[in-house]
């Protein structure tokens, strides 16, 4: 008579784990950041959002969050029949700032689809300091 195979404990990775334990993460989303003169821009492509309602952009502690929510909804009626379809779900983004960086005059713009954030750095000073020695 065959024997059974023993049989192996199988692990899920742990991103299928915490899908089906309901621990859904919603991943970031890409944005853009380089330095125009005295500012730190960032610039994140969100198309079809409401920047009034569905976007919120706040400073603490030296980080720049973003966080949203989209909801896009679209109706197709031909004479053969009828679609709905909705996409939906909510989005964030922290990005560390750089130390000194001024959280009070932050702006930020919405414009054709792409959000446009503009934070003040303070020029960078000398990048070493002499220390002179004395005999003791």
């Amino acid at each position: 008579m065959a024997s059974l195979a023993r049989r192996e404990r199988f692990e899920l990775p742990d991103q299928v784990r915490r899908f089906f334990e309901g621990d859904w993460e919603v991943p970031a989303f890409p944005v853009e950041e380089y330095q125009d003169g005295s500012a730190m821009v960032i610039r994140a492509e969100l198309p079809n959002i409401n920047p009034e309602e569905d976007l919120d952009v706040t400073v603490s502690d030296g980080i720049l969050h973003i966080k949203g929510e989209r909801k896009e909804q679209s109706e197709h009626k031909t004479r053969h029949g009828y679609r709905s379809e909705f996409r939906y779900g909510s989005f964030t983004r922290d990005v560390p700032l750089p130390a000194g960086a001024g959280q009070d005059s932050v702006t930020a713009t919405y414009n054709d689809g792409v959000l446009e954030i503009r934070v003040p750095i303070p020029e960078s000073g000398p990048s070493s300091t002499k220390v002179p020695v004395s005999r003791g």
